[in-house]
């Protein structure tokens, strides 16, 4: 049976909301969503590479990543950390910048990721709440479902890896 995969285009609320059920526990799947040497395995869609250059996991602390050979990058996806519950969510801000940390001016995002714990397996809820209906509509129209949906697979992946190294 497949994992539960819904991601849902709320243009009124200008939103995306993004649900996905993962078989481990949520300890495991709150470490692959907030440890650098973990995110760098699973979110970039094959055949590309996430790279980060700085993730500081606190409140006021940020991440900067893409997912492009280093060498090729023009633009980076800024997260800020809001704030952090642990083992139970964190609010980011992004948006999309250059090496420097300047805005490019393509629309920003409030992000919420809930873990909520179940029996042999964890639900994570992704609310994406953007500044703009035309960034909602760029982002569901431009392959950002797909690439999420390989991404989680790719977390799916590294999980049953760590389950079997434990």
């Amino acid at each position: 049976m497949s994992p539960l995969f819904d991601f849902h285009v709320d243009k009124e609320k200008k939103a995306i909301y993004i649900t996905r059920e993962f078989a481990a526990d949520r300890d495991l799947v709150w470490d692959a969503f907030t440890k650098p040497e973990i995110v760098v395995q699973w979110t970039a869609p094959k055949p590309l590479r996430a790279y980060i250059k700085e993730m500081d996991f606190r409140e006021g602390g940020r991440c900067l990543t893409a997912m492009l050979p280093p060498e090729k990058i023009t633009r980076w996806s800024l997260q800020e950390y809001t704030n952090i519950n642990p083992k139970s969510s964190f609010t980011t801000r992004n948006s999309f910048v250059d090496e420097n940390f300047n805005p490019l001016n393509n629309g920003s995002s409030i992000t919420t990721n809930s873990f909520e714990p179940g029996t042999g397996k964890t639900t994570v809820r992704i609310e994406k709440l953007f500044d703009s209906l035309a960034t909602v509509e760029m982002m569901a129209t431009n392959g950002f479902k797909e690439g999420m949906a390989e991404a989680m697979k790719n977390l799916d992946e590294y999980l049953r890896t760590a389950l079997v190294a434990k």
